[in-house]
């Protein structure tokens, strides 16, 4: 419930025990019960919503007011994420320094890193977790830095797309306990793990933000590779504990979830790590690899519908995956990569180059919890 009032909260459950008695009056519960049949709710909901989440933020009306037929998902599966427009302080622009200059991390922080034409950049855990949202230009190229907490994805998206460049946030609303961005623009609702609008006026408008290769490594790992790379600063602007582990430690120390999602799969726990490789056409046959079977293999092949894939990962357990054609793999060690032909094959960030300077372009893939993702994709392939 919205309110702390016990007075309300106590009328609230006495009228669901007498009109709609098949309903927990326990908020997580009950929501999972409506989540289960068909959506029945009328034409009005989307302004009902509108003026209940105005009290919280005005902001929130324009979400939902007049927008009832402007919806990808379910209406009722947009809940609130207990924060105003933007209450989650995205970094704008921030302050970047060289990776001589960060003696703020140690050898063992988690980084996600991104190289954009040469260019290295090192975002750590430690502070996009307190601000989930950051965008940054690198040469001639907008992006947005996506961190939603609860999934545990780390997205990096084009924010241009057909010469539009989409200036995005954190709305305050989740959708399955994933974050939905929105767009100053039009205050459309985004789906975070999609790129695409869910909600208003520019659903009909077949937008999807590209998405850029983003690695998630140690600190040690990502300053040898590149040495040059630029990190974000520690000096946000605002205050908040940046000791590496500190943000949403409580929910990172177990496997229970903070919001409720329809459904659950036990083929691995919920907030295990998986990898999800995105080439072009990925939805249609959604792949998702766990991180502990990436680690102990170092060496994946696979396909997504015409496109061959391979998948290398570092004695850290940071993997990227690489789009190629007929060729075999059979081992990845110490940085080196041998095909079925004992060639050896050079491994760069962006491509594998063969013995032939033959390139393998590399494909965009990110990390999720599982939980988040077969949420999304109920139709996952799982490897574990």
């Amino acid at each position: 419930m919205l309110s702390q009032d016990l007075w309300l909260q106590k009328s609230v459950r006495t009228l669901l025990d007498e009109y709609v008695p098949s309903i927990d009056s326990n908020f997580y519960n009950g929501i999972q019960l409506l989540w289960k049949d068909e959506p029945s709710y009328g034409s009005y909901y989307a302004d009902f919503k509108a003026y209940i989440y105005s009290a919280l933020d005005p902001a929130f009306y324009q979400y939902f007011y007049n927008r009832g037929d402007q919806s990808k998902i379910r209406l009722d599966e947009i809940i609130w994420g207990g924060v105003e427009q933007d209450g989650i302080p995205p970094l704008k622009l921030p302050t970047m320094m060289s990776a001589s200059q960060s003696s703020y991390l140690s050898n063992t922080d988690e980084v996600f890193g991104l190289v954009i034409n040469g260019e290295a950049r090192a975002y750590p855990k430690r502070i996009l977790a307190w601000h989930e949202f950051l965008t940054d230009n690198i040469g001639q190229k907008s992006i947005a830095v996506v961190y939603c907490t609860l999934c545990g994805t780390v997205i990096i998206y084009d924010t241009v797309f057909n010469g539009v460049k989409h200036k995005l946030g954190t709305s305050g609303f989740l959708y399955r306990s994933n974050k939905l961005m929105y767009d100053q623009d039009t205050q459309s609702l985004w789906s975070t793990i999609l790129g695409q609008p869910v909600l208003g006026p520019l659903v009909d408008q077949n937008i999807e933000l590209s998405i850029l290769p983003v690695e998630t490594t140690t600190w040690r790992d990502w300053r040898e590779r590149y040495p040059n790379s630029q990190v974000l600063s520690i000096d946000t602007g605002h205050s908040r504990n940046y000791a590496e582990g500190e943000a949403y430690k409580d929910y990172y120390s177990n496997d229970n979830l903070m919001f409720p999602v329809p459904r659950l799969d036990t083929r691995l726990s919920n907030k295990a790590r998986v990898f999800i490789p995105r080439p072009k056409n990925f939805a249609t046959q959604p792949l998702a690899i766990s991180v502990e079977y990436l680690k102990r293999k170092r060496i994946h092949q696979d396909q997504i519908e015409e496109q061959r894939l391979l998948i290398i990962t570092e004695s850290n357990g940071a993997s990227r995956a690489y789009a190629i054609d007929d060729q075999q793999f059979k081992s990845y060690k110490g940085g080196i990569l041998i095909d079925n032909n004992d060639n050896k094959w050079e491994v760069k960030e962006d491509a594998l180059i063969g013995p032939e300077r033959q390139h393998l372009l590399r494909i965009p893939a990110h990390e999720a919890f599982w939980f988040a993702w077969i949420n999304v994709f109920p139709e996952t392939r799982i490897i574990y």
